[in-house]
């Protein structure tokens, strides 16, 4: 039909579900900046609680001249805090916990809201738990929700209608706590709809996914995306079990539910099986929903041999778990009784007491906020790289808080990992690039606010010059876990030098990709000839941040980039370059040095990478690193292996749709991401 672009399967898409931004050296003192009430965040998220005191707009002066959007829905009041609000199911299938307007009833879209731009709010927790002022990124700016999302996951006709929605709105930036899964670009909802926006200079901040510690599972991969992956911070949350004998063990909790070191009896949960629906002691030791004797569970704490949401003792009227299982040992679930996890080795001290004990007990003690001294490090379920679709874009990009992240939720969606939790919160505790996410979204809404006229590569690349560098011994994986490092909101403004890049050097990268002029078209939505002299080839000469040196198993380490950068510093400075990598590669940076005298004055370098033939060599990283004495501009460089013919074009990568259903570890999902 005339006006259609292209037609692609209505995917169904999952969300990756206030210490953060202090633990970034952003401190409350330094959000100020002038202008942040001219810059409008979209989110597309599962809609958003209106009447919590994050979004409240005390003090607001009217929406800038250039909103044109509106506030849709029944029962839904906007403000000068949220001055948008949209919603779109195109199935028009609704479950009964469902609003039929942008009002959240997930808590997902409130919580990633309250952190990109969140009001601040003075005794925020969650029971007590992380007191304190909650805020977001930048508080004074304006928010506009596209609900997109409902309880059963995110549809991809619907994502596409937000994006031109909140082009056409006028938002600044788009912030994106969703994925999929591998998908070439021209089927990716997400990749589609933030082409268009960084068209009309709107960049889109997006998760990266909750899939990890595997290799390749990062999603949300587009050039013209910045691609977030989740980091602790120095915070995290303890339940310690103290058993009859005096031990004590601590387990990862967050445990809102005070026993007053009341004991209680403690038993196996093998010994409890629920013999009348087919369950044994090797089924009941997991605790599972059904399968439990709630005669004999009923006023225990019961000792579990695996990770669970903790419905199956509470049903069977126990009174707290205790569970064992070191799969899990960076973040914090909070469970709808008193529970904790403790380490395996652990767990079988607790069985040994139970079976040598004659009156085993124990209690759980009410959480407690320890100081993480590693932090900051990439979480376990955080995506990794390399990058499954251009293996020569480095994702992800950068990497921010997203574990234990207090801020505001909606009150009718359950707290906790519990779909049947009836307690009501208006802040919540959870962990996952859905929560790093918004971070980024809210840092870039800073740099927006400082440097309105910036391109969305020009943002992208001041976060990602600046970022904190971080502790390569803390991970294998290097680069392709943490990206340039983690989010430095305050220096982002002042980069010094920006890498730029316009919508033309996205589609000369899309050609060398092997996409053609009719392909093209399903991205792009127009009908020029893009491709006609361009030959396919890899995509070094894109103008981004990073580098990355995928070479095919077995041949030598050879690969020339081309670079331009722009001063957004001093008018009159010159920069001097270094560049390292770990032995056997040479890195050669010519010109090594860049002479500037005016803003916005460009100059471009080449970066030679070249060693020996290399096979099955995971990460080797090092980075080039520009600087005037003042402004420090460093960008990653790794080198690795990758199968024979996989960087010829994106077409040439095999396109696995990986089921990626529960991957966030959203509170919907359940524990490990199970719905």
């Amino acid at each position: 039909m005339e006006g259609v672009i292209s037609v692609i399967p209505n995917h169904k898409l999952q969300l990756h579900t206030t210490r953060s931004w202090d633990f970034l050296g952003f401190t409350k003192g330094k959000v100020g900046i002038p202008q942040q009430g001219n810059v409008i965040v979209g989110l597309l998220d599962t809609g958003i609680w209106p009447e919590s005191d994050s979004f409240n707009d005390e003090g607001l002066s009217p929406p800038p001249s250039k909103w044109k959007g509106i506030c849709q829905g029944a029962n839904f009041t906007c403000n000068n805090k949220i001055i948008g609000a949209r919603y779109y199911n195109s199935e028009n299938v609704y479950d009964v916990t469902d609003f039929k307007s942008p009002r959240d009833s997930e808590g997902h879209g409130t919580h990633t809201s309250s952190t990109a731009a969140g009001r601040e709010v003075a005794g925020a927790s969650y029971f007590g738990l992380a007191e304190g002022t909650a805020r977001g990124g930048l508080p004074g700016a304006r928010i506009a929700m596209y609900k997109v999302c409902w309880s059963t996951g995110c549809s991809s006709a619907d994502i596409l209608a937000a994006f031109d929605d909140a082009i056409a709105d006028g938002v600044d930036i788009i912030s994106v706590s969703i994925g999929f899964g591998i998908l070439p670009y021209f089927e990716d909802p997400i990749a589609i709809g933030s082409f268009h926006a960084m068209r009309s200079g709107i960049l889109t901040s997006c998760s990266a996914g909750n899939g990890g510690p595997w290799p390749s599972t990062i999603v949300n991969y587009a050039p013209w995306i910045l691609t977030v992956a989740a980091s602790t911070i120095d915070r995290k949350f303890i339940a310690q079990v103290v058993l009859g004998n005096g031990q004590v063990y601590n387990g990862l909790s967050i445990n809102s539910f005070d026993l007053s070191g009341k004991s209680f009896p403690l038993i196996w949960g093998g010994d409890a099986a629920n013999y009348s629906v087919g369950a044994d002691p090797d089924i009941a030791k997991y605790c599972s929903t059904g399968f439990m004797n709630s005669y004999k569970v009923r006023g225990t704490i019961v000792f579990c041999e695996t990770l669970s949401d903790g419905t199956g003792i509470l049903m069977a009227n126990g009174v707290g778990t205790i569970m064992a299982d070191s799969t899990i040992t960076d973040f914090a679930f909070n469970y709808p009784l008193p529970a904790t996890l403790i380490s395996t080795e652990d767990g079988l001290k607790v069985l040994d007491y139970i079976r040598s004990t004659e009156n085993p007990i124990a209690t759980i003690l009410i959480g407690e906020t320890w100081k993480d001294i590693m932090a900051p490090y990439v979480v376990s379920f955080s995506s990794r790289g390399p990058n499954p679709i251009t293996p020569d874009i480095l994702k992800p990009d950068l990497t921010a808080p997203g574990v234990d992240i207090l801020a505001a939720w909606s009150p009718v969606a359950p707290p906790s990992v519990d779909n049947e939790d009836t307690r009501s919160v208006k802040f919540n505790i959870i962990s996952g690039t859905s929560m790093s996410c918004p971070h980024t979204s809210g840092a870039a809404a800073y740099v927006k606010a400082a440097h309105p006229n910036w391109s969305p590569a020009a943002i992208k690349s001041a976060l990602m010059t600046t970022a904190y560098i971080v502790d390569s011994k803390k991970h294998q994986d290097l680069e392709f876990a943490y990206g340039s490092g983690q989010i430095n909101p305050l220096q982002a403004t002042e980069p010094g030098l920006v890498y730029d890049a316009s919508e033309a050097d996205y589609i000369d990268f899309l050609c060398k990709q092997g996409y053609n002029t009719t392909t093209l078209k399903f991205i792009t939505g127009l009908n020029s000839s893009f491709c006609n002299t361009t030959k396919p080839g890899r995509a070094w000469d894109l103008n981004y941040p990073s580098f990355s040196v995928a070479v095919e198993d077995g041949q030598p380490i050879k690969a020339v980039f081309t670079r331009t950068v722009t001063n957004v510093g001093l008018p009159n400075s010159t920069y001097t370059v270094t560049g390292y990598m770990p032995a056997p590669v040479t890195v050669i940076i010519e010109p090594s040095v860049l002479s500037f005298s005016a803003i916005g004055e460009k100059k471009s370098f080449t970066v030679k990478v070249f060693g020996p033939n290399i096979a099955q060599q995971p990460i080797m990283s090092g980075a080039i690193v520009w600087s005037n004495g003042f402004y420090t501009v460093r960008s990653p460089i790794v080198v690795y292996t990758i199968l024979p013919g996989s960087a010829d074009s994106s077409f040439s990568m095999p396109h696995k749709k990986p089921d990626f259903k529960g991957s966030s570890f959203y509170h919907k999902n359940g524990i490990l991401g199970h719905k």
